[in-house]
């Protein structure tokens, strides 16, 4: 039997997995794979999802005018660069596709968050993977897999899995020594986390010229995964071309009304942002005290570093028998590594137990 053939690249893409939400036989599941934001779906929120429930056979605004301009008022941004996606996932296929293409490369660090070279493969372009120092994006590395056939830089920053972040002064080093007609994308899904001065997630560097985007989600902090919103702030070039190409209808009706809820939320980020913070540090304390390496980590998740894929796997297996999820990470080129989402404070407390119990029994039986 014969049928329609695909582009031979597209059967090079190994398919995105998203985290498990289930597990068999198991009543309770503590969920720490997907990054989602602690506290769960913020109440305005849900409360505008319920509302716009009559309204459900209206299409949605094309242009997401009422979330582009929250999302300006929120940030201080000018709303006619902002355009809105079906998360952040869209924007970074349609800029791949608008810049790259057949004879184009991308670059990307060698653990960047994987959409990039999914997005980069299926648009045609050859997606390079750079050396990084310490699981930290190495700006030098990147610089020096630039060509002529260079049309996209991909710099998520924080980074996921890792968690590392590169400092404002390095990504402004990696800008200025940058062509021109490169496209430098910073994927800032975690901004809201950072607590470091050094940090700036990309709206400077927008401003500066002509040749950088910023993308950001609802879908960590915010609470709203399920929803799919992302967007970006771009130069009005960027911005125009997004738009010619972008669905016509990207983002529905509750999710517009849910997004702009959130970012109306009082004391949600902030009261986010101070339980990451401080769970953050006493989950990733706990489990060194268990014996792995943990990773530094600047989003609202940590690298659990277990040496070998042996014990990862181990591992792994101990928390699902308990009815806990984390994510393996051997899709990132980190096979003996398990990333875990901070959940909330009793979450944190039952994978910190599991993991000390799990490497007490490991050292008891060698």
């Amino acid at each position: 039997m014969t049928g329609p053939a695909p582009r031979p690249e597209v059967l090079r893409i190994a398919a995105y997995v998203g985290g498990e939400s289930k597990l068999p036989g198991v009543n309770r599941v503590i969920k720490l794979s997907s990054n989602e934001g602690a506290f769960g779906v913020p109440p305005g929120a849900a409360e505008a999802f319920a509302r716009v429930a009559q309204e459900l056979h209206r299409y949605p605004d094309g242009g997401s005018t009422e979330l582009r301009r929250a999302i300006g008022r929120r940030f201080g941004l000018d709303p006619e660069r902002i355009v809105c996606g079906t998360g952040s996932d869209e924007l970074i296929q349609h800029l791949c596709h608008i810049y790259g293409g057949p004879g184009t490369e991308i670059v990307m660090s060698m653990h960047g968050f994987t959409m990039y070279q999914i997005a980069g493969t299926y648009a045609g372009s050859r997606v390079l993977k750079t050396p990084e120092r310490n699981l930290t994006a190495d700006v030098d590395a990147m610089l020096g897999a630039v060509s002529a056939a260079t049309r996209l830089v991909f710099l998520a920053n924080p980074n996921n899995p890792t968690g590392s972040l590169l400092p404002r002064a390095e990504v402004e080093r990696l800008r200025r020594a940058l062509p021109s007609d490169v496209l430098l994308v910073l994927d800032a899904a975690y901004a809201e986390y950072v607590e470091r001065a050094d940090y700036e997630p990309g709206i400077a560097l927008v401003d500066a010229g002509d040749n950088t985007v910023m993308l950001r989600t609802f879908s960590k902090v915010f609470g709203l995964g399920g929803m799919r919103v992302g967007w970006a702030y771009a130069p009005a070039g960027v911005v125009d071309v997004l738009n010619r190409v972008r669905g016509v209808f990207n983002v529905n009706i509750a999710a517009q009304a849910a997004a702009v809820a959130a970012l109306a939320e009082p004391g949600w980020v902030e009261r986010s942002r101070a339980h990451n913070a401080e769970w953050r540090a006493r989950l990733g304390a706990a489990l060194t005290d268990a014996g792995i390496k943990v990773w530094p980590s600047e989003g609202n998740f940590l690298l659990a570093d277990f040496d070998t894929v042996a014990r990862a796997e181990a591992a792994n297996a101990w928390l699902r028998a308990r009815g806990i999820i984390v994510r393996g990470m051997a899709a990132y080129d980190l096979p003996h590594c398990l990333r875990i989402t901070v959940g909330n404070a009793e979450e944190c407390a039952l994978v910190a137990d599991a993991l000390a119990a799990f490497m007490a029994e490991a050292r008891t039986h060698g």
